[in-house]
Order: structure tokens, then C-alpha cells, then sequence
């Protein structure tokens, strides 16, 4: 897996402040993408060891809340060996930390058992270890500035951990429309 970026001190892409990792690769290629750079599977660095130790010592500091992770397109099927590695190891080392993961895939259409981005085993472990998942495509004509971390108004927060305990998609609180400013 090859990256673009490591954003440290990010406070767009979930809440408090956080370590983001913008991963290389997408096939969906939405219209007005703000990334479209990433695209390119081969766009910036390729994803090491040294790369991951870096990451777990950065996001061991006391201030971070937490990980996202987005693209790119995390759950392209040659970037989920490396992102769900990376997730079961801050998982491990930083349990404390949360997890976001931003995916232009609709979860319960193409990450489920027989959806087009679902490979078994990887894909169930992303989606059992991470506590929110901002699923869906931007869509140009439904971007709506005034949404919290996330660009268009067909695109979900939710929370996985509820998510995965019930069967059935279970929206984060943050996922209720309420203005930047007033």
C-alpha cells in the first residue's frame, strides 16, 4: 500500500485532534473529490514498518484522541492487508484510541458478505475494530458545507461497535445535521 499523507494535530476528519493517514488508490472516483491525487495507487509513499512506528508513536501522545484513516479508498481490496494491519496494531498498542475509517463504498451494500469490496477476513476485521465508519460516495450536488466530517448529505457516520452488535446500521450521534455556525 502506498500513502499520500500523515496529517498530524487533523480536526476535520473526526472528532478531537487526531492522526490522519490519506492512503494511495481508488477506483470509485467521485465527482469533485477533494483528493483525486489518491486516485493513483502508486500517488506519495510506499506504507513500511518504519512508517507504522511512526504512526503508534505519534498517536501515543496524550493529546490525540484518536486515527482516520481515508483516502484514497481504504477498502480497495490491495489496500485492506495493510489498513487492517495498521488498525488491529493501534488497536493493541493504543486501545484508548478511537478509530475512524472514511470509505466511498456504501456499508451495507459493498462491504457485507457478498458486496463488491468485501474480502473475507480483511474487511471483517477493519469493520470489527474500528469504532466509526463514514461510508458512502461524495456526491458533488449533495455537498452540504454545513455537515460535520463528511462533505454531501448521503453520506452516513456510523457506529460500528453498534453497528456490528445489532445487525443492522445504527447512525452515530454525530450523523444528526446541526450547523458550524450559527
Amino acid at each position: 500500500m502506498h500513502f499520500g499523507e500523515i496529517y498530524k494535530a487533523d480536526s476535520a476528519n473526526g472528532p478531537g485532534v487526531r492522526v490522519s493517514v490519506f492512503v494511495s488508490g481508488c477506483t470509485i472516483h467521485c465527482k469533485g473529490c477533494f483528493n483525486a491525487k489518491t486516485w493513483d495507487f502508486n500517488y506519495g509513499r510506499l506504507w513500511t514498518k518504519e512508517t507504522s512506528d511512526y504512526l503508534i508513536k505519534e498517536l501515543s501522545l496524550p493529546y490525540y484522541r484518536g486515527l482516520t484513516i481515508l483516502g484514497g479508498e481504504p477498502f480497495e481490496p490491495q489496500n485492506q492487508p495493510a489498513v487492517s494491519e495498521l488498525i488491529l496494531r493501534v488497536r493493541t498498542e493504543l486501545p484508548e484510541k478511537d478509530i475512524w475509517v472514511y470509505t466511498g463504498n456504501t456499508y451495507d451494500e459493498n462491504l457485507i458478505p457478498g458486496g463488491s469490496r468485501y474480502i473475507q477476513d480483511y474487511t471483517d476485521r477493519i469493520l470489527d475494530n474500528i469504532d466509526v465508519l463514514v461510508d458512502g460516495p461524495f456526491v458533488e450536488d449533495l455537498l452540504n458545507l454545513n455537515l460535520r466530517f463528511r462533505g454531501s448529505e448521503n453520506q452516513r457516520i456510523i457506529n460500528m461497535r453498534e453497528t456490528r452488535k445489532q445487525g443492522t446500521v445504527v447512525l452515530h450521534p454525530l450523523n444528526e445535521y446541526t450547523p458550524l455556525s450559527k
